[in-house]
Protein backbone atom coordinates (compact mmCIF):
# COMPACT_ATOMS: atom_id res chain seq x y z
CA UNK A 1 0.00 0.00 0.00
CA UNK A 2 2.81 2.89 0.64
CA UNK A 3 6.09 2.26 -0.30
CA UNK A 4 8.67 4.89 0.82
CA UNK A 5 12.69 5.02 -0.11
CA UNK A 6 15.04 7.32 0.94
CA UNK A 7 12.90 9.96 2.00
CA UNK A 8 14.49 13.46 3.27
CA UNK A 9 12.61 16.46 4.48
CA UNK A 10 14.97 19.43 5.04
CA UNK A 11 14.37 22.71 6.04
CA UNK A 12 15.47 26.24 7.82
CA UNK A 13 14.53 27.24 11.52
CA UNK A 14 13.85 30.47 12.35
CA UNK A 15 17.54 31.12 13.01
CA UNK A 16 19.11 29.79 9.86
CA UNK A 17 19.93 26.50 11.00
CA UNK A 18 18.97 23.24 8.49
CA UNK A 19 16.57 20.98 10.07
CA UNK A 20 16.56 17.41 9.16
CA UNK A 21 13.38 16.21 10.31
CA UNK A 22 13.34 12.93 8.16
CA UNK A 23 16.99 12.25 7.07
CA UNK A 24 16.56 9.04 4.85
CA UNK A 25 13.38 7.31 5.62
CA UNK A 26 12.62 3.70 3.56
CA UNK A 27 9.22 2.04 4.69
CA UNK A 28 7.35 -0.53 2.78
CA UNK A 29 3.57 -1.12 4.63
CA UNK A 30 1.29 -3.90 3.60
CA UNK A 31 -2.44 -3.99 3.01
CA UNK A 32 -3.90 -4.86 6.77
CA UNK A 33 -1.32 -3.78 8.49
CA UNK A 34 -1.43 -1.56 12.21
CA UNK A 35 2.31 0.24 11.91
CA UNK A 36 2.67 2.19 15.47
CA UNK A 37 5.23 4.87 15.39
CA UNK A 38 7.08 6.37 18.84
CA UNK A 39 10.00 7.99 19.06
CA UNK A 40 10.34 11.23 21.71
CA UNK A 41 8.90 14.41 20.38
CA UNK A 42 10.94 16.05 17.36
CA UNK A 43 11.91 12.56 15.93
CA UNK A 44 10.10 13.22 13.04
CA UNK A 45 7.04 11.10 13.59
CA UNK A 46 4.35 13.48 12.46
CA UNK A 47 6.67 14.83 9.55
CA UNK A 48 6.28 11.22 8.24
CA UNK A 49 2.15 11.09 8.79
CA UNK A 50 2.03 14.05 6.99
CA UNK A 51 4.27 12.67 3.84
CA UNK A 52 1.99 10.11 3.62
CA UNK A 53 -1.05 11.40 2.44
CA UNK A 54 0.75 14.58 0.37
CA UNK A 55 0.58 17.45 3.14
CA UNK A 56 4.13 17.46 2.85
CA UNK A 57 6.47 17.16 -0.26
CA UNK A 58 9.57 15.40 -0.09
CA UNK A 59 12.92 17.55 -0.21
CA UNK A 60 14.26 14.25 -1.56
CA UNK A 61 13.43 10.63 -1.98
CA UNK A 62 9.78 9.01 -3.30
CA UNK A 63 6.25 8.51 -1.26
CA UNK A 64 4.06 5.96 -3.54
CA UNK A 65 0.51 5.58 -1.90
CA UNK A 66 -0.92 2.34 -3.86
CA UNK A 67 1.08 3.25 -6.14
CA UNK A 68 0.73 6.66 -7.13
CA UNK A 69 3.49 9.00 -6.56
CA UNK A 70 2.71 11.73 -3.79
CA UNK A 71 5.03 14.16 -6.46
CA UNK A 72 2.70 13.26 -8.91
CA UNK A 73 -0.29 16.70 -8.87
CA UNK A 74 -2.36 14.70 -11.08
CA UNK A 75 -3.04 11.81 -8.73
CA UNK A 76 -3.13 14.06 -5.44
CA UNK A 77 -6.89 14.05 -5.41
CA UNK A 78 -6.78 10.17 -5.88
CA UNK A 79 -4.36 9.93 -3.38
CA UNK A 80 -6.29 11.83 -0.52
CA UNK A 81 -9.67 9.82 -1.43
CA UNK A 82 -7.43 6.92 -0.33
CA UNK A 83 -5.87 8.00 2.43
CA UNK A 84 -8.10 9.51 6.04
CA UNK A 85 -6.24 11.49 8.23
CA UNK A 86 -7.07 11.84 11.87
CA UNK A 87 -4.95 14.70 13.69
CA UNK A 88 -4.63 14.92 17.80
CA UNK A 89 -6.45 18.49 17.57
CA UNK A 90 -9.35 17.03 16.21
CA UNK A 91 -10.04 19.68 13.22
CA UNK A 92 -13.60 19.86 13.11
CA UNK A 93 -15.75 22.49 11.88
CA UNK A 94 -16.66 24.49 14.93
CA UNK A 95 -19.64 26.07 13.04
CA UNK A 96 -21.08 22.87 11.53
CA UNK A 97 -23.05 20.28 13.49
CA UNK A 98 -21.32 16.68 14.19
CA UNK A 99 -23.56 15.72 11.29
CA UNK A 100 -22.18 18.47 8.79
CA UNK A 101 -18.99 17.80 9.86
CA UNK A 102 -19.85 13.84 8.47
CA UNK A 103 -21.43 15.02 4.98
CA UNK A 104 -20.06 17.94 3.54
CA UNK A 105 -17.36 15.77 2.13
CA UNK A 106 -19.27 13.02 0.79
CA UNK A 107 -21.09 15.72 -0.80
CA UNK A 108 -19.21 17.81 -1.95
CA UNK A 109 -15.96 15.37 -2.85
CA UNK A 110 -17.56 11.95 -3.26
CA UNK A 111 -20.89 13.79 -4.96
CA UNK A 112 -22.93 11.75 -3.02
CA UNK A 113 -26.80 12.66 -2.62
CA UNK A 114 -27.56 14.11 1.13
CA UNK A 115 -29.62 11.21 1.82
CA UNK A 116 -26.98 9.11 1.24
CA UNK A 117 -24.27 10.70 3.02
CA UNK A 118 -26.43 11.43 5.80
CA UNK A 119 -27.52 7.97 5.90
CA UNK A 120 -23.37 7.03 6.13
CA UNK A 121 -22.92 9.65 8.91
CA UNK A 122 -25.35 7.72 11.18
CA UNK A 123 -24.45 4.58 10.69
CA UNK A 124 -20.71 5.30 11.71
CA UNK A 125 -21.90 7.80 14.73
CA UNK A 126 -23.69 4.53 15.90
CA UNK A 127 -20.65 2.69 15.73
CA UNK A 128 -19.07 5.94 17.60
CA UNK A 129 -21.61 5.48 20.25
CA UNK A 130 -22.54 9.15 19.45
CA UNK A 131 -25.60 8.72 17.38
CA UNK A 132 -27.66 11.13 19.92
CA UNK A 133 -25.11 13.57 19.29
CA UNK A 134 -25.68 14.17 15.02
CA UNK A 135 -27.26 17.74 16.06
CA UNK A 136 -24.66 19.23 18.22
CA UNK A 137 -21.22 21.19 17.80
CA UNK A 138 -17.68 20.21 18.73
CA UNK A 139 -17.81 22.64 21.84
CA UNK A 140 -20.76 20.77 22.85
CA UNK A 141 -18.86 17.29 22.88
CA UNK A 142 -15.80 16.56 25.05
CA UNK A 143 -12.45 15.92 23.98
CA UNK A 144 -12.51 12.21 23.26
CA UNK A 145 -16.46 12.30 21.60
CA UNK A 146 -14.94 14.91 19.61
CA UNK A 147 -12.12 12.82 18.26
CA UNK A 148 -14.25 9.96 17.90
CA UNK A 149 -16.54 12.64 15.78
CA UNK A 150 -13.21 13.12 13.53
CA UNK A 151 -12.71 9.32 13.19
CA UNK A 152 -15.90 8.77 12.06
CA UNK A 153 -15.31 11.92 9.34
CA UNK A 154 -12.31 10.35 8.04
CA UNK A 155 -14.31 6.96 7.91
CA UNK A 156 -16.93 8.33 6.04
CA UNK A 157 -14.68 8.89 2.91
CA UNK A 158 -14.28 5.46 2.82
CA UNK A 159 -10.31 5.19 2.84
CA UNK A 160 -8.06 2.52 2.26
CA UNK A 161 -5.44 3.59 4.57
CA UNK A 162 -5.86 5.58 7.78
CA UNK A 163 -3.40 7.06 9.27
CA UNK A 164 -3.64 8.89 13.13
CA UNK A 165 -1.29 11.53 14.10
CA UNK A 166 -0.86 11.35 18.13
CA UNK A 167 -4.79 11.09 18.47
CA UNK A 168 -4.93 10.68 22.14
CA UNK A 169 -2.55 13.45 23.01
CA UNK A 170 -4.74 16.03 23.56
CA UNK A 171 -7.19 14.07 25.56
CA UNK A 172 -7.95 14.02 29.29
CA UNK A 173 -6.61 10.15 30.37
CA UNK A 174 -9.45 9.04 31.44
CA UNK A 175 -11.25 9.59 27.33
CA UNK A 176 -8.17 8.00 26.22
CA UNK A 177 -9.51 4.83 26.76
CA UNK A 178 -12.69 5.08 24.12
CA UNK A 179 -10.60 6.35 20.95
CA UNK A 180 -8.31 3.39 21.64
CA UNK A 181 -10.86 1.19 22.02
CA UNK A 182 -12.33 2.17 18.52
CA UNK A 183 -8.65 2.44 17.00
CA UNK A 184 -8.75 -1.37 18.03
CA UNK A 185 -11.97 -2.26 16.49
CA UNK A 186 -10.62 -0.88 13.15
CA UNK A 187 -7.74 -2.69 12.99
CA UNK A 188 -9.45 -5.86 14.09
CA UNK A 189 -11.57 -5.28 10.98
CA UNK A 190 -8.41 -5.35 8.52
CA UNK A 191 -8.29 -1.38 8.38
CA UNK A 192 -4.69 -0.59 6.77
CA UNK A 193 -3.58 1.75 9.72
CA UNK A 194 -0.14 4.10 10.63
CA UNK A 195 -0.30 5.74 14.05
CA UNK A 196 2.16 7.69 15.55
CA UNK A 197 1.03 7.56 19.39
CA UNK A 198 3.03 7.94 22.70
CA UNK A 199 0.91 5.07 24.17
CA UNK A 200 3.38 2.13 24.65
CA UNK A 201 0.94 -0.29 25.99
CA UNK A 202 -1.64 0.36 23.32
CA UNK A 203 1.21 0.57 20.38
CA UNK A 204 2.05 -3.57 22.25
CA UNK A 205 -1.03 -5.06 22.28
CA UNK A 206 -2.27 -4.31 18.31
CA UNK A 207 0.43 -3.01 16.06
CA UNK A 208 1.69 -5.80 13.61
CA UNK A 209 4.63 -3.73 13.58
CA UNK A 210 6.31 -0.89 15.77
CA UNK A 211 8.65 1.36 14.50
CA UNK A 212 10.97 3.58 16.94
CA UNK A 213 12.45 7.23 15.17
CA UNK A 214 15.04 9.46 15.91
CA UNK A 215 16.75 12.59 14.61
CA UNK A 216 14.68 11.78 11.54
CA UNK A 217 15.41 7.90 11.04
CA UNK A 218 14.15 4.74 11.62
CA UNK A 219 16.54 3.39 14.35
CA UNK A 220 14.31 -0.01 14.93
CA UNK A 221 11.55 -1.59 13.18
CA UNK A 222 9.92 -5.22 14.10
CA UNK A 223 6.98 -6.85 15.62
CA UNK A 224 5.92 -5.73 18.83
CA UNK A 225 7.23 -8.42 21.24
Amino acid sequence: MISIKNLKHYYTDADGNEVRALDGVSLEIKQGEFVAVIGANGSGKSTLARHLNALLLPTDGTVLVDGMDTEDESKMWDIRQKVGMVFQSFNLFPHYSVLRNLTDAQVNVLKRSKSEAREKAMVLLGKMGLADKADAYPCQLSGGQQQRVAIARALAMDPEILFFDEPTSALDPEMVGEVLAVMQELAEDGMTMVVVTHEMGFAREVGTRVLFMDSGKILEQNEPH
